[in-house]
């Protein structure tokens, strides 16, 4: 999306996890942003890109290191407002005549900080910490193993915290910003207002909007596909069900969905799902039973690895065989998101470390035959769901709970057997019956059960049981990057793991999740 219809913001990405994070706080101003890896961001790019302002990212590395990730010198002479984070800050002093040391992660002496931590102001009070401070000192989120020893030349401290003592810089002169903390994470209150006023005092006015971004996407989908056929992997999710309604806009019946069941789905879910795109679009629907073919491979398999990549093989196996059968079908669109690229692998490609494969981008083969149509790529779950609002989708379906593409395998630790399928279906059901009758679905982001791989003794009545355990799981969320379990109540859990118990005959021991995100994963595998 790089026509110059916006004033825009780059976001050169050194290999941060929180990265597209930034992008979020930036859409949420209504700022048009893209993020590139550092690899791609050189002279040429940046005269193309002619951005209104740059901010550098965090990063894995160490700008001690020779051959360190850095910016090209055209970055700091174009003139824009800069803000550097993290090891975009270390970054800046580096390159511009201050001095970075090590910490131990990098072989040096220095003292690292990860976690909460407080900072507090100088004398000097300016633009870009307006609204901070009123209470004295401010919360921030700290990852840094380096840190800057010495400033570069023009620069002043504007704030300190007990392990940086240079936590907040800036060369006003110059517009040089650059903060040793994550602002971009939840776990700084205030790190939106830190954004707000950097994008304001670069001159942005907040003129992008999701109405833009669909009329976007449609263009770019159009120019993409031209007048071949699309076949589109809808799993009844919204994610999915949104690229299709979006897709369907740009090319109209040159589109296809294909609704794979793979066996994996929750109670009911495929009838649901063929149901409303039948009923409700007129959207050409391929309803493919493949439950056979998945359940068969999935035998015996238990690494979550090996669970995905098999079942991202077998979906593109499945559409190129409904592909051969549509004439100039020669694109596959899928419902891939943000969160889904970056835990895969850095988004365009840059430097972060992958935490897991999923079955729409790690999981795909290199040469699968159909071309990728991922128009949502770039969004967050609240934003495609915002999008959703603006296609004109029911509220009741937006509102759905996230639903993995892998399903009900990645919550069936071990080996996935039928019966342990079915068990973990009706489980999920009461559960979910559960947290509607209270009330509480709209709180919650994410709620599932995962059945263990381990069976535990137990009594019903007079007679012992050696049945499963199950694990409740619920989060609260904004964007699915970090998750804190849902606070429900002693005697909501104890209702429902004596319903589930009374219920469903398999499972004799209930427990309840409240692992956030990280360390864990929202989903176990």
């Amino acid at each position: 999306m790089s026509d110059q219809i916006h004033d825009r913001l780059l976001i050169i990405d050194f290999g941060s996890q929180v990265t597209q994070l930034i992008a979020r706080r930036l859409r949420e101003l209504s700022v048009y942003c893209e993020i590139h890896p550092y690899q791609k961001v050189d002279d040429a790019f940046l005269r193309d890109f002619a951005p209104k302002a740059i901010i550098f990212s965090g990063g894995p590395d160490s700008v001690t290191r020779a051959g360190s990730p850095r910016p090209p010198q055209l970055a700091y002479d174009l003139g824009v407002p800069i803000l550097g984070i993290c090891y975009g800050q270390q970054v800046m002093m580096q390159d511009l005549g201050g001095r970075v040391e090590g910490g131990k992660i990098s072989g040096g002496g220095g003292t690292a900080e990860f976690g909460r931590a407080y900072v507090t102001p100088s004398d000097e009070r300016i633009d870009l910490l307006t609204g901070w401070f009123l209470d004295g000192r401010e919360q921030v989120w700290m990852s840094h193993g380096d840190h800057v020893a010495a400033l570069a030349p023009g620069f002043a401290v504007y704030g300190t915290s007990p392990n940086a003592p240079f936590a907040i810089t800036a060369d006003l002169d110059r517009r040089f910003f650059a903060v040793q903390f994550h602002p971009e994470v939840h776990h700084t209150p205030n790190g939106k207002t830190l954004y707000e006023n950097f994008v304001r005092l670069a001159g942005f006015t907040g003129d992008w909007t999701m109405s833009a971004y669909r009329e976007e996407a449609i263009r770019l989908i159009r120019e993409q596909v031209g007048d071949k056929k699309v076949i589109c992997g809808l799993s009844g999710g919204v994610d999915s069900s949104v690229a299709a309604v979006l897709i369907h806009e740009a090319i109209g019946d040159n589109l296809t969905c294909v609704f794979v069941d793979h066996g994996l789905l929750r109670q009911n879910e495929a009838q649901e799902v063929v149901t409303m795109f039948r009923d409700h679009y007129n959207i050409p629907l391929i309803h493919a039973d493949e439950s056979e073919l998945f359940l068969g491979e999935l035998e015996g398999v238990t690494d979550p690895e090996v669970k995905r990549k098999t079942i991202g093989r077998l979906f593109i196996d499945v559409f190129q065989k409904y592909a051969n059968q549509i004439e100039n079908a020669e694109f596959l669109a899928q419902g891939t998101l943000y969160p889904d690229v970056i835990e895969s692998v850095s988004f365009s490609g840059g430097p972060s470390v992958t935490i897991k494969s999923h079955h729409n981008v790690g999981g795909l083969p290199e040469k699968m035959g159909l071309k990728l149509v991922e128009p949502l790529r770039e969004l967050f779950k609240d934003e495609v769901r915002a999008l959703g609002t603006e296609l004109g989708l029911p509220a009741s379906f937006i509102g759905r709970h996230p639903f993995p593409g892998p399903g009900l395998a990645i919550r069936c630790p071990g080996e996935i057997t039928r019966d342990k399928l079915e068990i973990l279906r009706k489980a999920d059901a009461v559960y979910i019956d559960q947290i509607r009758k209270h009330g509480l679905y709209d709180e919650i982001w994410q709620a599932f059960v995962a059945i263990l791989p381990v069976r535990t003794v137990g009594v019903m009545g007079d007679g012992r049981t050696y049945d499963y355990a199950c694990a409740l799981r619920a989060v609260t969320s904004v964007d699915g990057m970090t998750a804190d379990y849902y606070p429900f109540t002693h005697d909501f859990l104890g209702e429902t793991a004596t319903r589930i118990i009374n219920e469903v005959e398999g499972i004799n021991r209930v427990t309840y999740d409240i692992t956030s995100k990280p360390p864990g994963t929202i989903e176990w595998e």
